[in-house]
């Protein structure tokens, strides 16, 4: 996988920046939202939702690897997130776990409120990662 030029991990977390804006996050008020870069160069946004049940409510990064999926995708270069906290926000670990399935060479994109953003291989932020390859 070759890294993605910085006009285009740019305009992925530009996607994500607005993803935010449509989450649905009344009780945490922690609107987060997420942008794939799939394989085929497509980009797929998606936001949190919580509930009133709070145990059923989606993160915003499991939220775009499932709709991308959904719509044919099977491999993702790079997520961006962009949460409510000045700093970077990172994937928790169930939706790391999630997109270690599709790629587990990504490169996880975090960008704060602030403008500050950082970047690491999905491998350096779940080391010794369960997977496929786990079930042969």
């Amino acid at each position: 996988m070759t890294r993605p030029a910085p006009e285009q991990l740019d305009e992925l977390v530009a996607v994500a920046r607005d993803a935010r804006e449509r989450a649905y996050a009344p009780y945490s008020r922690f609107l987060v939202g997420a942008a794939l870069l799939n394989d085929d160069g497509g980009v797929t946004p998606g936001a949190n939702v919580e509930n009133a049940s709070y145990g059923l409510g989606m993160c915003a990064e499991r939220t775009a690897v499932f709709r991308a999926v959904s719509e044919g995708a099977r491999a993702f270069e790079v997520v961006a997130v962009v949460g409510s906290n000045p700093q970077p926000a990172w994937p928790c670990g169930a939706c790391r776990q999630v997109l270690w399935e599709f790629g587990p060479e990504m490169i996880v994109v975090s960008e704060g409120l602030d403008g500050t953003r950082e970047e690491y291989r999905l491998a350096d932020l779940l080391p010794n990662a369960f997977g496929p390859a786990d079930l042969a």
